[in-house]
C-alpha cells in the first residue's frame, strides 16, 4: 500500500512541476493545478511514511522518478533539451538511489 501512496505522490509532483511551467509561460490559472497537486503530493507521501515506509526509502525513490519523470515529459509536451550528459546523469542519480537502498538493507 505505501508504494501505491507514493506512486500517487510521485505522480501529484511530476504534474504539479509540469503545470508551474505553463503557468510561468503566461497561463495564470494553471497555478490552480500546481497547488492543489502539491498539496495532493505531499497528503500522499505523509500517507506512505504513515502506512510505513522509510524517509530515506520514500525521498529516494521519489527524487530519483521526479526528476526522471519531469525531465522526459518536459521533453515530450515542452520540447525541452534532453542531451546525452542529461540522461548520463539521470542515470547516475537512479544508481545512487539504489546504492544508498542497498547500503541502507540489514
Amino acid at each position: 500500500m505505501s508504494l501505491l501512496l507514493l506512486a500517487g505522490a510521485i505522480a501529484a509532483e511530476v504534474t504539479a512541476t509540469l503545470s508551474l511551467r505553463l503557468a510561468a509561460d503566461g497561463r495564470r490559472w494553471f497555478y490552480l493545478p500546481v497547488v492543489a497537486s502539491y498539496v495532493l503530493a505531499f497528503a500522499l507521501l505523509s500517507a506512505a511514511l504513515a502506512a510505513g515506509m522509510p524517509l530515506g526509502v520514500a525521498y529516494g525513490i521519489w527524487s530519483a522518478v521526479g526528476i526522471v519523470a519531469t525531465a522526459l515529459l518536459s521533453r515530450l509536451l515542452f520540447r525541452e533539451a534532453l542531451t546525452p550528459v542529461m540522461l548520463a546523469g539521470m542515470g547516475l542519480i537512479v544508481v545512487g538511489v539504489l546504492l544508498v537502498e542497498l547500503g541502507g538493507v540489514h
